[in-house]
This record gives structure tokens, C-alpha cells and sequence, in this order.
């Protein structure tokens, strides 16, 4: 029998040294961070979780060290999402999306707003409203006053 040639999907180079941290690893530690900031955890918190150094974890969200797969699946778990979810909205060099967002994709626009401190401490403190009815009237206001925007910037 001849073995049958199997052609490779080219890979990500990795970085060398003295190149700075691969953006992938720089990718996995922003969604790390994403996630972490939006439980509202910080990386003490998370660290101790996951038998780390808050240390240890600025270096993942900075992703300059990588983190192995063992402990990318325990951070899955602590933060309750998929190991998938690192590496969602990851683009290949040429620019092509490698893993679609779940559900509802998103512009990258609208991810790097879902980022920003302001967003994430705004859905804490919608989501801290106990009152249900008084929590759907703030969301209608906040719809309204954004569709209001979105209506004088057509004109």
C-alpha cells in the first residue's frame, strides 16, 4: 500500500525571539481578560482559582507567556465558557476569520466595544437591578437615547 500525501493548512508562525509576544498568545490573554473583567473577578481572584500568581496571570492577559492547554481548559471551567471561546474573532495574517463568533457575530467594532471598561461595568450594574420591571423601562431608555443618536447623525 501507498501511504496517500496529505497537504497541511499552512500554520501561524510562531514568534522567535526577541519578537515580542505571538499574537495569538496576545489574542487568548485579551479574551482571558475579557472574560475575567466582565465576572467582575479580579486576578487574584481568578489566580487563586486556578492555583496561579496574580503575576502569572498578567503575563497570560499580556500574552507573554503562553498558557498550556491544561490550564486554558481550567480557566474554561472557572469562567464558565468554552475553550473555543479564546480564540473566537481570530483572524488569520491575510485577514480571514479563522473562528466565527458564536451566535449573533458581531463587527469587530462592536467586540472591541464590548471590551471597554464602560461597557462591561454599565451591564454590571444594569444586571444589579433587582427590579424587573424597573431593569426592561432602563433598557427601553437606554435603546431610545441610542436610537436617538443614531437618528440626529442621519440627518
Amino acid at each position: 500500500m501507498s501511504a496517500a500525501k496529505v497537504k497541511l493548512a499552512p500554520a501561524h508562525t510562531l514568534s522567535r525571539r526577541g519578537e515580542g509576544p505571538n499574537p495569538i498568545d496576545i489574542h487568548v490573554g485579551a479574551r482571558l481578560r475579557l472574560r475575567r473583567t466582565l465576572l467582575g473577578l479580579s486576578q487574584e481572584k481568578l489566580g487563586e482559582a486556578v492555583g496561579i500568581t496574580f503575576q502569572q496571570l498578567q503575563k497570560y492577559e499580556r500574552g507573554s507567556n503562553r498558557i498550556s492547554a491544561s490550564r486554558l481548559f481550567n480557566l474554561s471551567q472557572v469562567l464558565g465558557v468554552q475553550v473555543s471561546y479564546f480564540f473566537e474573532d481570530l483572524s488569520t495574517p491575510d485577514g480571514q476569520k479563522l473562528v466565527a463568533l458564536s451566535e449573533g457575530a458581531a463587527e469587530s467594532d462592536e467586540v472591541d466595544s464590548m471590551a471597554r471598561r464602560e461597557t462591561l461595568e454599565l451591564v454590571r450594574a444594569y444586571y444589579r437591578i433587582d427590579d424587573t420591571a424597573v431593569r426592561k423601562r432602563t433598557f427601553d431608555l437606554l435603546k431610545a437615547l441610542g436610537g436617538e443618536k443614531a437618528a440626529l447623525a442621519a440627518e
